[in-house]
């Protein structure tokens, strides 16, 4: 995890802290660290697992499978290390209070930015529309420019379901490759969804 969020070797105890909550898989330590954040920061399996293969290695933590899944538990010594940096995990929390503001400082950043684009998506729509109603001599310009706005506003919209499912499939299909072997039946099904799709899509767009 970014230093910007945990300082040197802080995330090696606050993983202790939560596994003393109760046993976990991966998946719900990243599930868990991501809830704390409030969602603004979501560790990737690359910056979990290796600090867990490390804590079993110091013999804090045991993994055990269940089904596909590896279970995470602390042991007797992993608590007795928390007991004794009790004082440093209340420094953590401090500081993860800290970053989940910063966190969301960044993420309303970004936000804004992106509103910021699109209205000049929209402002230059509607110059579009203006411009082609004046070549085109048409007379109803307002229909002209709120049909190509709305386009703009549902092209945005599209990008950004796009966007959002190449991310969390991408997340998934990595996790699945971090916790054992990803079945090509998986790879099968989404290249044929995909096409499907797309085939559905561009059937709609011609009607």
């Amino acid at each position: 995890m970014s230093p910007a969020v945990f300082a040197h070797g802080h995330l090696r105890l606050y993983l202790l802290s939560l596994l003393a909550e109760r046993s976990m898989h991966g998946y719900e330590l990243i599930q868990a660290l991501s809830d704390r954040f409030g969602g603004t920061y979501v560790p990737s399996a690359g910056t979990i697992y290796p600090r867990l293969a490390k804590l079993e290695e110091e013999g804090l933590v045991t993994k055990e499978a269940d089904g596909r899944k590896t279970v995470y538990a602390i042991t007797e010594a992993g608590r007795a290390e928390l007991d004794a940096r009790a004082g440093d995990l209340d420094g953590i929390e401090s500081e993860l209070s800290d970053s989940v503001r910063r966190l969301a400082d960044e993420v309303r950043a970004s936000v804004t930015d992106a509103m910021k684009t699109l209205r000049a998506d929209l402002a230059a729509a509607a110059r579009d529309a203006r411009d082609d109603a004046s070549a085109n001599g048409r007379t109803e310009r307002g229909d002209a420019n709120d049909v190509r706005v709305q386009s703009r506003i549902r092209l945005h919209e599209a990008e950004s379901a796009l966007s959002q499912f190449r991310a969390e499939v991408r997340a998934d299909l990595r996790m699945e490759v971090s916790q054992g072997e990803l079945q090509q039946e998986v790879v099968d099904l989404l290249t044929d969804g995909l096409r499907n799709l797309r085939r559905d899509v561009i059937a709609a767009l011609r009607r």
